[in-house]
């Protein structure tokens, strides 16, 4: 079956040339005009991947996005004429995955949704202590166990409300425990399409990863920061 892709954009034109570009792709496409009708949309039926613009009105797109995350896990690309790079950190921050800005190639938004369908499957074994799993954390009360080629991770009996980019940054740092990968690195395997952007973009998923992984966000243990080089994995 075709991926099937919700447009939320209030700009007619905009949205119409979005939909024509990206059925040719090979993408269903189905669209919204308003943060309200994305939200009805997605809890009626989540579609595969949501291209999402900020400037909606009433609901503006920081709402749709923290809606969405409440309630499901889907690949969220924000595509905004807003280029400041508070708004791009408030979108990543929210949960969106990717942050395109206006004025856009088509190209690029195929390139962007090729990647994170890419991301979506499974990557190459994280370590070799077991057909599915490596466990990353080994507290007794509440070991964190990832399962790549299941895309899941566990911290105990709880499954990690992990988005698509988070998991496939801890799958990275996962393959290669103890070793400082930069942030262009990590732009590079978990992004793939050659992001140009802010690389903070790598500084805020950490963070958002950092909450979900770590026994004590505030102090990790897990996902160390290296200052001036960047980050690595310190499995316990």
């Amino acid at each position: 079956m075709s991926p099937r892709l919700l447009v939320v954009e209030d700009d007619d034109p905009i949205r119409t040339s979005l939909r024509w570009a990206l059925e040719d792709e090979g993408y269903t496409v189905e669209e919204a005009v308003s943060g309200e009708e994305a939200c009805a949309l997605v809890d009626a039926a989540p579609p595969d991947v949501m291209l999402l613009d900020l400037m909606l009105g009433r609901m503006d797109g920081f709402g749709v996005v923290r809606h969405v995350r409440r309630r499901h896990d889907l690949p969220i690309i924000v595509v905004s004429a807003r280029a400041d790079t508070h708004d791009i950190v408030a979108a990543l921050e929210a949960g969106a995955d990717d942050y395109v800005t206006k004025p856009f190639h088509v190209k690029e938004i195929t390139a962007r949704l090729r990647a994170l369908r890419r991301r979506s499957g499974p990557a190459r074994p994280a370590a070799d202590t077991g057909p599915d799993e490596v466990v990353l954390d080994r507290h007794p009360d509440a070991p964190l166990v990832l399962r790549e080629a299941r895309g899941t991770a566990h911290r105990g009996d709880e499954q990690l409300p992990l988005t698509v980019t988070e998991f496939r940054l801890l799958c990275e740092l996962a393959a290669v425990p103890g070793r400082v990968l930069s942030r262009q690195d990590l732009l590079e395997r978990v992004w793939q399409h050659g992001y140009f952007g802010d690389e903070r973009i790598v500084d805020v998923h950490i963070r958002r990863l950092r909450t979900k992984v770590e026994l004590d966000a505030s102090a990790p243990r897990l996902v160390q920061t290296v200052r001036g080089l960047g980050y690595r994995l310190d499995p316990q």
